[in-house]
């Protein structure tokens, strides 16, 4: 194909003539540099690009030339500990090349083609494979075991396979097709990131995310494979509760798309992450995890790419049967780089000026998510919950991101400016928060933790309902005008406000609660709910019953170590032979 020329520039916007033959979403490199970019408008020969570098110096005339394949990425061995841009240019291989800052037209593949890495075998000759299927393992980390699948559009006989030390495209298997060619399967695959990745079946999402997050984890669970929506204004703690998920979630992967934050945050990220460790095996959770970092100084136009080439990552990992947990922070961002880029193009802008696609591109990326049977003949299963932060102009949750994402996404997590500002973190709202996953996962609550777990929430939300109702009431005559009963049920919405909602993600202790733990402190609330009432209805008086020093050990069962949870045991059999208040 013969290359084009550059007649208008815009911005991150190139218009270039002579490229007749190309397609939609092509990979193109403009100008002498060979910048990346991708056609994203054609009419007639005439081919409109999003450049994913800076497109200072460029001119009209400058050449375009065209690669024939579509914006894809590299999927296999090296990708797990690795820090990519929004298009997959691995980020520390291109500072050991040009130091800390990115040249313009540095191109470097993003899997490193001289580290070799032992391939075993799992499959002999004269076995029948299809698309899918797994060839054989490489240990990538001590916590990932990377499997080395069969491209999902090939299918054959083994020829040949062998074990050894490879680099990712090597030849380590040949598969005679039933067309009598033989296809020579590398480590390595290619993989356009607008097409998702196939499947054979989707599942329902019935087994939980384990966050270790209690106000996420008792009332607002995500399912593995579903999808989940965190909006919230600028200082209400989305990007923590994006770290706090991808630390604790008991997921196998995490891979965590930093879109158009700000570079601090994605440097805490950076930081963080290699010196974090996984609760379950004592490693680096680097172990297990892939960034994709392109800050808000990044060109924009990679910023769009990002989500793509992230959530493509993710897909992969998911086809070998783990449990993936992509974090994108945040598609307002994707979405406001998909502005400009519309903008630029002069198409008919929608509402607020974003595209009049934009709706459908949001529920593009957040169907890609899901349980699902993988290809392939071993029946195994693999999900991808997607998590995604918007950050809405002034914390507007009628901004179009937000209502766009909250069309598709399951579970809603409503950060509120007014609890982050009371210093209350998570600072989820339980009142305007829901998720649709409750009925589904609550078969798996029942069998692994307990047949009244989900009675406990639904208790302890009909408290604090409860209590956003006296709080009018309580402003204008106080809480001593109330009845005891009231007072005692602010008392315990306090308790569970301060107590169990209330979670610090800083405190050793405190950052993570299992559902064990979680379960007791919330039977031992709703118990001494329950034990107090009595004593009320017996006649004790409101004032004695806030004397007992059972408030105190209340307030302190967050910091009880999972080794001592029989301490919150011990406490629940205190609350229930309370009798005779100890005044203090």
């Amino acid at each position: 194909m013969k290359e084009g020329r550059i007649v208008k520039i815009a911005g991150p916007l190139v218009v270039a003539e002579g490229l007749s033959g190309a397609k939609m979403y092509e990979v193109v490199y403009v100008g002498e540099e060979r910048l990346m970019g991708e056609i994203v408008e054609l009419k007639g020969d005439m081919a409109f690009i999003q450049v994913y570098e800076e497109t200072g110096g460029l001119g009209p005339g400058d050449p375009v030339f065209p690669s024939g394949a579509p914006l894809s990425v590299e999927l296999g061995p090296g990708l797990i500990e690795s820090i990519f841009d929004g298009v997959e240019r691995p980020l520390d291989a291109i500072r050991e090349k040009v130091g800390d800052f990115i040249e313009r037209g540095v191109q470097l593949p993003a899997l490193n083609r001289e580290k070799k890495w032992h391939f075993v075998p799992l499959k002999k000759v004269k076995d029948e494979v299809e698309g899918g299927d797994i060839l054989g393992y490489v240990q990538e980390t001590p916590l990932v075991k990377h499997y080395i699948m069969l491209h999902p559009e090939k299918s054959g006989v083994i020829e040949d396979i062998k074990e050894g030390d490879f680099t990712v495209t090597s030849t380590i298997a040949k598969i005679k097709t039933k067309d009598g060619e033989v296809y020579e399967a590398k480590m390595m695959q290619v993989w356009p990131v607008r097409k998702p990745r196939p499947y054979k079946e989707k599942l329902s999402p019935t087994i939980p995310m384990v966050t270790g997050q209690r106000v996420i984890d008792t009332f607002f669970p995500v399912a593995k494979g579903g999808t989940a929506c965190v909006p919230g204004p600028f200082g209400s703690g989305k990007t923590v509760i994006q770290h706090q998920l991808a630390k604790w979630s008991d997921a196998d992967i995490v891979v965590y798309i930093g879109c158009g934050e700000r570079g601090n945050e994605m440097t805490d990220v950076l930081i963080e992450f290699p010196e974090l460790k996984d609760p379950r095996s004592g490693k680096p959770l680097m172990n297990r995890t892939v960034l994709i970092a392109n800050t808000s100084n990044m060109p924009v136009a990679a910023r769009e790419a990002s989500v793509y080439t992230g959530i493509t990552i993710a897909e992969y990992f998911r086809d070998m049967g783990y449990t993936v947990a992509l974090m994108a922070d945040s598609t307002s961002r994707w979405a406001e780089a998909m502005r400009e880029i519309s903008g630029r193009l002069e198409e008919m802008p929608g509402e607020e000026g974003y595209p009049a696609y934009l709706a459908s591109r949001v529920a593009e990326f957040y169907e890609r998510a899901g349980r699902v049977k993988c290809l392939g003949k071993d029946n195994r299963e693999g999900a991808l919950t997607v998590i995604g932060a918007v950050s809405p102009p002034g914390g507007d949750l009628q901004d179009p991101v937000v209502q766009a994402t909250l069309r598709v996404a399951k579970v809603f997590w409503s950060l509120e400016a007014k609890l982050a500002y009371s210093r209350h973190f998570p600072a989820i709202n339980w009142l305007t928060s829901y998720s649709l996953y409750k009925d589904t996962v609550k078969e798996y609550f029942d069998e692994h933790v307990a047949k009244d777990f989900f009675d406990l929430s639904t208790e302890s939300m009909r408290i604090l309902e409860k209590e956003a109702e006296l709080e009018e009431i309580v402003r204008l005559v106080g809480a001593e005008s109330l009845s005891p009963s009231d007072q005692l049920l602010l008392e315990i919405a306090r308790s569970i406000r301060e107590d169990f909602l209330h979670q610090n993600a800083f405190h050793e202790v405190d950052t993570y609660a299992s559902l064990k733990k979680q379960y007791l402190m919330l039977k031992n609330i709703i118990g001494w709910y329950k034990k107090a009432s009595s004593l009320l209805s017996m006649g004790v008086d409101i004032k004695e019953i806030k004397q007992f020093d059972i408030w105190e050990k209340l307030a302190r069962m967050k910091y009880y170590p999972e080794s001592q949870l029989n301490e919150l045991e011990k406490l629940l059999e205190e609350i229930n032979n309370a009798n005779i208040p100890s005044k203090t």
